[in-house]
């Protein structure tokens, strides 16, 4: 994309990019991350209306704790309608949350969107889309045929009971999930949202459990969206955050978030950086729709 980047800095782990528009929010870091009320979800997007550029390039969300941003920016895409919405994430976040939302359960609100043709997550790996998980998933999407789950070397028996078959895909592989989705792959009007958790620890470290694609399996997909990209984000980014609010420190831990060595950090956030650098380079060579 040509435009600039736009970095939505809640948590001071997107390194400096070319030309980027930078907007700081850091004072709701506490309040967002991880997950929210839908009030406050609201408030911020009311927030973000009046200082977002008119166009912008690839937004930079920082740590995979705010890919539910990626709700409002499918929304504003609405004049690029009808199109798909293309997820890279090691988990399916199509889970249930009752208190609001989430950064695991925004898909099914991109998902209920009228001009979303579908919405195709790859890469997980995660178990939660295992027997053991299925309840916590939001079924309707999956049985409308909107949401298509695509993973790697998980136990998806259980759709076949429910009727849900067709939109489960299961490969052993990464190179096959990435082959058997570019050869079905149709040529549409597509945003593309990256949580770089989808890829294996030697490739990027980040705030949560991490799946198995390495870098090639995303540029492969990026480089056929050529003149059909109507927009993009990029989560997925390391950082650490002390919650205040006791309630979000027993959700990060009852879903299971690794601890972030200290020592490591800077190291780790360089990596990220020259990926993200790399991810927009690429990005940036593709034809908008």
């Amino acid at each position: 994309m040509s435009d600039a980047p736009l970095v939505l800095d809640f948590d001071r782990s997107v390194g400096p990019l070319p030309d980027e528009h930078r907007l700081d929010l850091a004072d709701w870091q506490e309040a967002i991350r991880f997950g929210c009320s839908l009030r406050r979800f609201r408030a911020l997007d009311a927030h973000l209306e009046s200082r977002l550029p008119a166009r912008h390039g690839t937004v930079f969300l920082g740590s995979g704790d705010y890919h539910h941003l990626t709700w409002p920016l499918v929304a504003r895409a609405v004049a690029h309608g009808p199109f798909a919405v293309l997820v890279f994430d090691n988990h399916p976040d199509n889970m249930r949350f009752p208190f609001g939302i989430h950064c695991g359960s925004w898909v099914r609100k991109v998902a209920l969107l009228p001009f979303v043709t579908r919405v195709d997550v790859l890469g997980i790996g995660s178990a939660d889309v295992s027997r053991a998980h299925a309840w916590e998933n939001y079924l309707a999407p999956l049985r409308r045929g909107k949401l298509r789950y695509w993973t790697v070397d998980v136990d998806t028996g259980w759709p076949r009971w429910l009727g849900l078959a067709a939109a489960f895909r299961n490969f052993d592989t990464p190179d096959a999930l990435v082959d058997a989705f570019l050869s079905e792959r149709l040529a549409e009007p597509t945003y593309l949202s990256i949580d770089k958790d989808v890829l294996s620890p030697e490739v990027a470290r980040t705030n949560w459990d991490q799946g198995q694609l390495r870098e090639e399996h995303l540029n492969a997909v990026i480089d056929t969206l050529s003149g059909q990209l109507v927009g993009s984000d990029i989560t997925g980014d390391i950082s650490i955050h002390h919650y205040r609010s006791g309630w979000k420190r027993r959700l990060s831990a009852l879903d299971g978030q690794p601890a972030i060595d200290p020592a490591q950090l800077a190291a780790w956030q360089l990596g990220q950086h020259a990926l993200n650098l790399r991810l927009l380079e690429r990005i940036g060579r593709l034809d908008v729709w």
